[in-house]
């Protein structure tokens, strides 16, 4: 930290169990239909994606997600017989499959210190959609764990991996993970993945300005050609323990500058509805995209709001239905999982909260003035918890 530089102040706040009811009636009252397939929130938002945290634990202590301070030797995780089992998390995802859901990502904490996570994704590979189709089952890893899982996770049914990488700098990645771990080990895992046919892989780097932002072109041309997509993620206010500040925040349109003046690049259009990266293509020199080339992808939480497609659920690890990254509050459905609330109950609250969905946090944060802070959310649920 420089002189110049505001201390950081890390309020301590436990959201875990700050949680809303849910009454098995939610949703059921004489006015409710069976599950259709199409679900929309007060804004005319379809639920289409499912985020399940599988764990609230980490083997990395990035600064942006888990500090060392926060999260040390004492820190109280959650009890194991807290966590939704592999089979209750089942159960909840077939009911947003009825909803809608298309995609389901496994995230943490690092979800791949779940033991036997593979049997969860196995039954997760089974569902289908109302229309008879296969879900998109991905996961999100910090890469540590990659090497040696990658085969298992693929015989299970996991189609796609996201691997979180901060730099190709050795220095810099122990110094963002701290925790010492080798950027080579990382590299191995996301190769390893790449040769059992997990993909195609997607690499997201969160951009610090001043930490890590010298790493863009570096990692730029790594992975250039490769088909692995890279993506640079605007250093987010997620959470209360990671001291966000506004000056460390590199918008995007910063960033494709400078890809910009190493590379030709072309803007791509979505790849699908609701997706929160803005796409561009390596270019040949006639401005046509390179596609033996790739992409890269840039994600503008901060600058670019995207709140008016966002069309994601989060599931923590232990039940709770948060409807926004930056939420303070979850709806409690591990009480209904584990109560006497049959299927049609569990459908019908997860429809009321659906349809009651009005959340923007990032566009109300982006019409404050610039430096005012994240007074937005006040107290918001930490990322490792709800994962990203």
């Amino acid at each position: 930290m420089s002189e110049t530089s505001p201390p950081r102040v890390i309020p301590l706040f436990d959201l875990r169990h700050d949680s809303i009811p849910v009454p098995a009636s939610a949703g059921l009252a004489s006015d409710a239909t069976l599950p259709s397939g199409y679900l929309q929130d007060t804004r005319g938002r379809p639920l289409r994606d499912l985020r399940i945290s599988v764990t609230d634990r980490c083997n990395f202590r990035c600064s942006y997600c888990m500090p060392k301070e926060v999260f040390d030797k004492d820190y109280p995780y959650l009890p194991h017989a807290a966590l939704l089992n592999f089979e209750e998390i089942t159960r909840i995802a077939t009911q947003f499959v009825r909803h809608g859901v298309q995609k389901i990502r496994l995230t943490g904490g690092e979800p791949l210190l779940r033991k036997n996570i593979e049997v969860l994704i196995a039954q997760l590979a089974a569902l289908r959609t109302p229309h008879g189709e296969p879900l998109d089952i991905t996961l999100t890893t910090n890469g540590s764990l990659l090497a040696r899982k990658a085969a298992a996770l693929k015989a299970a049914g996991l189609q796609r991996v996201t691997v979180s990488l901060d730099g190709l700098d050795d220095s810099v990645f122990r110094q963002m993970n701290d925790v010492d771990f080798p950027v080579a080990d990382v590299l191995a895992g996301i190769a390893a993945a790449q040769a059992v046919g997990l993909g195609p892989i997607k690499v997201n780097m969160v951009v610090k300005r001043g930490t890590n932002d010298h790493q863009i072109i570096p990692m730029a041309r790594h992975f250039k050609g490769t088909g692995i997509v890279l993506r640079f993620i605007e250093y987010m206010d997620v959470g209360a323990t990671n001291g966000w500040r506004m000056d460390e925040v590199m918008p995007s349109a910063d960033v494709i500058q400078r890809l910009r003046a190493e590379f030709l690049l072309v803007p791509l259009e979505a790849a699908n509805h609701g997706e929160t990266a803005q796409r561009w293509g390596y270019a040949t020199p006639d401005g046509q995209h390179d596609t033996d080339a790739g992409e890269v992808g840039v994600i503008s939480s901060v600058t670019q709001a995207f709140c008016h497609d966002c069309n994601r659920a989060r599931l923590s690890t232990e039940g709770q239905l948060y409807l926004c990254l930056f939420a303070s509050q979850g709806h409690d459905l591990r009480s209904l999982v584990r109560g006497a609330a049959d299927d049609a109950a569990l459908a019908g609250a997860i429809r009321h909260i659906w349809q009651g969905r009005s959340e923007r946090y990032s566009e109300l944060r982006s019409q404050l003035p610039a430096n005012t802070g994240t007074d937005v959310g006040k107290r918001r649920v930490e990322m490792s918890y709800i994962g990203g």
